[in-house]
């Protein structure tokens, strides 16, 4: 019902779907491009729409009374960025920890052009040992699309070629605000 829901109200706005999830029980999406604040709900309603159960990153303050419970719910989990382990590493445990986690992020992590994108998902991803689906919205087609999964080797450069591929046409909603496709990492490679 939530799937059929979800998918109702993308297409009520002029979006559909392409792709369809892969059949694994642990992984991280990449959304992108990530341009105007309107990306956010596009892609819960997305992930809904694909019958997956999304979690996302946010700061600890956030997750208090009353708003904890709904934010949870939502598939919301608390980071706590002073910790001496640091994210990387808690998102790695959370992984361990769990039967079944697609986390999804924006690496871009703003909505205004930046010369990198950020490396936390890439450092994320391989430190919780799970693969990388790249997802997408393209405004002028105004598809929202599950593309391949990617298996990080460990060799920014040569993973983000596939990265650099799949997004390569992708407009979002103010393209205008899209910087380059590369991680900092691969300016010392």
């Amino acid at each position: 019902m939530k799937q059929r829901l979800a998918r109702w109200t993308l297409r009520l706005r002029g979006w559909r779907l392409a792709g369809s999830p892969p059949d694994l029980p642990k992984y991280l999406i990449v959304f992108a491009p990530h341009t105007c604040n309107w990306d956010f709900p596009l892609a819960m309603l997305a992930a809904a729409g694909f019958g997956i159960r999304l979690s996302w990153l946010g700061k600890h303050t956030i997750f208090r009374w009353p708003a904890s419970w709904f934010l949870r719910r939502l598939g919301g989990i608390p980071v706590h960025r002073e910790r001496h382990e640091g994210i990387v590493s808690q998102v790695a445990v959370s992984f361990a920890a769990a039967d079944a986690l697609v986390l999804g992020m924006t690496p871009e992590g703003t909505r205004s052009p930046t010369p990198y994108w950020k490396s936390g998902f890439y450092h994320m991803a391989l430190a919780a040992g799970v693969p990388v689906l790249l997802a997408s919205i393209d405004r002028p087609s105004k598809v929202i699309s599950l593309g391949p999964v990617v298996p990080l080797c460990g060799d920014p450069c040569r993973d983000m070629e596939a990265v650099r591929a799949f997004y390569s046409d992708r407009r979002g909603i103010h393209p205008e605000k899209s910087g380059p496709i590369r991680l900092r990492e691969e300016a010392g490679a």
